[in-house]
């Protein structure tokens, strides 16, 4: 997965999984938000513009947090 903001265009999009170009479905959900599914209808991508509007100046600050893979034998 991928995030990247772009401030000259004030643009957020998070990839989370990468597909040659011409292989996505883009939706329009909103004038600002638009959703990038692939060939097999699964979420590619999700682009929000004016993001410092949506996010505030928190837009240049990301922070990820990743819970541990449960173990086969805890599930």
């Amino acid at each position: 997965m991928k995030i990247r903001y772009d401030a000259q265009v004030d643009a957020l999009y998070i990839e989370l999984r990468s597909l040659e170009p011409g292989m996505v479905d883009c939706r329009e959900l909103t004038p600002d938000i638009a959703v990038d599914y692939g060939p097999d209808g699964k979420l590619v991508g999700l682009e929000i513009l004016d993001a410092s509007q949506v996010f505030g100046e928190d837009v240049r600050k990301v922070v990820v947090e990743l819970a541990p893979v449960p173990s086969p034998e805890s599930v």
